[in-house]
């Protein structure tokens, strides 16, 4: 049993320095296309008065559905290394008639005001990837490296001659770890590629919050030559952030996914 170890790990060591079997010789892949976003958005908060806390939580708000630009690409510069990079961003203006009356700032808005808010989210995210497993049909690969989150809304209302708007922002920057899946027929025709990514707030650098931030996309690509080809899949992320002060705390979670589809262009 004392000998299986060293022979165990001397058998892995052998492997990984086996240059890895590939059938994607791809140098540099470009993938653009959009995606048909839906967001969704809840608040929550607790206070803290008197030893108790006061805790609530906002239905599950529907942002619309926006078609949004998406670009993701992959740099392979060894057998078993890549670094890949996506970017996409989601901007959506929601007008609403106020069904009640509401007080902002000392100010009531009497039920048939219109209010319009503002949402604008952008993701990107630059990982290196190495193959743990690359043979020329199959891949997996462990992914580390950095992503950036900003998320920033606008809240306007008017009522005759009174008027309120608000602002809010944040942008945060941090460590990412995430895993790669890709499969491919033997002649490289139709090919898979599935990736999860995640984020912890409190890694990087968002200010006074705290949370998580998670995605999941899938894509099938068809090459009709070995250097072109259309894509189409499914793009999901979610950024789940809690603020706490001496007073209570407040959260937001913020979600969206939908279809993607585009061209992919290699050389």
């Amino acid at each position: 049993m004392k000998r299986s170890i060293p022979l165990a790990v001397l058998s892995a060591a052998t492997l990984l320095a086996i240059p890895a079997a590939h059938a994607d010789e791809d140098r540099f892949t470009l993938r653009l296309g959009g995606m048909h976003a839906e967001g969704q958005s809840q608040l929550s908060g607790a206070a803290f008065f008197g030893g108790d806390t006061y805790a609530f939580e906002s239905d599950r708000y529907d942002l619309g559905s926006e078609t949004v630009p998406r670009v993701e690409g992959a740099f392979r510069f060894g057998d078993r290394h890549r670094l890949i990079f996506n970017y996409i961003r989601y901007d959506r203006e929601n007008t609403a008639t106020l069904g009640e009356d509401v007080t902002f700032d000392g100010t009531t808005f009497p039920a048939g005001s219109r209010a319009e808010l503002d949402t604008t989210f952008d993701l990107g995210s630059v990982v290196y990837d190495f193959g743990v497993v690359e043979t020329p049909t199959f891949g997996i690969g462990l992914q580390i490296g950095a992503q950036t989150a900003g998320l920033r809304g606008r809240l306007r209302a008017e009522s005759g001659t009174d008027e309120f708007s608000a602002r809010a922002s944040e942008r945060g920057t941090a460590p990412v770890v995430g895993a790669r899946i890709s499969a491919q027929t033997a002649e490289g025709t139709w090919r898979f590629v599935a990736q999860g990514q995640y984020l912890d707030a409190d890694w990087g650098d968002f200010g006074d919050y705290d949370g998580d931030l998670s995605r999941a996309n899938a894509l099938v690509e068809y090459r009709f030559t070995p250097k072109f080809g259309l894509y189409a899949g499914y793009d999901w992320f979610k950024i789940d952030v809690r603020r706490t002060g001496e007073d209570g705390r407040i959260g937001l979670d913020q979600r969206f996914h939908g279809p993607i589809a585009g061209v992919t262009v290699a050389f």
